[in-house]
């Protein structure tokens, strides 16, 4: 038995429910697989800070839990430690010192996890899922910032039950991220504010977002001072936006570039769309990674606007991705995202009682509004519903959602560009 528990025999070994075997393509690059996946798909992921020792990795996923592994140095994962809460776990973060871990779910509340001591206590709550949530450690003051589809961004001392303070948004919180003193928050209807943290959070601007679909995720970025100076802002829609907060020149600093979409620049044929959703920064080099719904992930240059590398495709949607604290470690995801089709209820129904995972995603679509609106990626009912039929069948492996660690390299083996689309400089896949 491993530290998470026993896992589902369901659907074991490497043949389909109609007896042919199976193509195993989930892992195609064979990058070192966590032991002890989550059962269900996972949201996010987050490595330790550098005051801690050693690598820890946690995950937290759609079955309601999240994880602590350690890496080692050889690539190796130990499982270490597990919590739970009563929702799908959408966000973690560290303390900056490394000693506990923080967690935002789905059941409404944050919740605070001492890793000495292996205890989780529940430190926020709000009226609606609870979307983000990143520590804040400023001079005069540190807390947690949260922020939730019930249109807040809320900010806790953790010795408390009461906010410190509580922000109103003027729409639900999509994703959101910090680096003091800067934190950005992108919300629905395409919503995006920045806020400075300095003596006390307050509004700095609100931005027009520079895309036109719904946003996914966002990153900050730093400049050669190391002072967060702008952020990437990806969306549903294959599109990553490069913004400066303070920028020289706007028109030129500022650009966008498509990423995650099929037939590369040919556009004499039809072109599959997929939604970015990860965005990571490399904090040695300034290179960013994105991950997307089409199952690759992708290294860029976004000062000399080039790709760098694309990952072979999975078969499976990447959901998230992060660097460890020197760069020498690449985390993702690999898990079902509801990218491609939406199947009514009687059919989900039927599949219930062949799959806990896909009983869980099925109520990750009904809850997750920020994956509710998908439209880039619609193969059509019959073509989605094929794909769940032989979903059934697969291994193991592929249903327990794997999280897989890579060393990070930047060869430059070709760059692709191409002009101006939409009057921004584009990089394109």
């Amino acid at each position: 038995m491993s530290l998470f528990g026993t896992t589902s025999g369901f659907g074991t070994g490497g043949t389909s429910m109609f007896g042919s075997t199976t193509t195993d393509n989930h892992n195609p690059m064979k990058d070192i697989e966590v032991t002890s996946s989550p059962d269900d798909s996972i949201g996010c992921l987050s490595f330790s800070p550098p005051t801690l020792p050693g690598n820890f990795l946690i995950a937290g996923s759609w079955a309601n839990d999240v994880r602590c592994w350690e890496v080692q140095d050889n690539g190796q994962t130990i499982p270490k430690a597990q919590q739970m809460h009563t929702g799908p776990v959408l966000d973690v973060c560290w303390s900056d010192d490394g000693s506990k871990v923080f967690t935002a779910s789905c059941d409404k509340t944050a919740k605070m996890w001492d890793l000495n001591s292996n205890q989780a206590i529940q430190i926020a709550q709000h009226d609606a899922p609870v979307k983000t949530i990143h520590w804040i450690k400023a001079p005069n003051y540190s807390c947690v910032m949260t922020g939730s589809w019930d249109k807040t961004l809320k900010f806790w001392d953790t010795r408390s039950s009461n906010p410190m303070m509580v922000l109103q948004l003027p729409e639900r919180c999509y994703c959101a991220d910090v680096i003091y003193p800067m934190a950005v928050v992108a919300t629905a209807e395409r919503g995006l504010i920045v806020y400075q943290l300095e003596n006390q959070p307050s509004e700095f601007r609100r931005i027009e977002s520079p895309l036109k679909h719904q946003h996914r995720c966002v990153a900050i970025f730093k400049d050669k001072q190391n002072k967060p100076t702008g952020f990437a802002l990806g969306s549903i829609e294959g599109r990553v936006a490069i913004h400066y907060i303070n920028p020289p020149n706007p028109a030129k600093d500022n650009f966008t570039f498509k990423c995650h979409r099929s037939n590369g620049t040919n556009t004499s044929a039809p072109q599959d769309i997929y939604a970015v959703n990860g965005i990571a920064f490399h904090p040695v080099h300034g290179t960013l990674a994105t991950v997307g719904s089409d199952g690759r992930f992708s290294f860029w240059d976004k000062d000399a606007r080039t790709k760098l590398k694309t990952s072979e495709q999975l078969d499976q949607p990447i959901s998230a991705c992060c660097f460890n604290h020197n760069g020498n470690i690449f985390a993702y995801a690999s898990s079902y995202d509801w990218s491609k089709v939406r199947i009514p209820r009687p059919a989900l129904g039927a599949l219930r009682q062949h799959s806990r995972a896909l009983e869980w995603e099925s109520i990750g679509l009904s809850c997750d509004s920020s994956l509710d609106s998908y439209h880039c990626h619609l193969p059509g009912f019959l073509d989605g519903l094929w794909g769940f039929i032989t979903a059934l069948g697969q291994s193991a492996a592929h249903r327990k959602c794997p999280v897989s660690v890579t060393g990070h390299r930047l060869p430059c083996p070709w760059v692709q560009k191409d002009g101006q689309a939409g009057g921004s400089d584009s990089c394109s896949c």
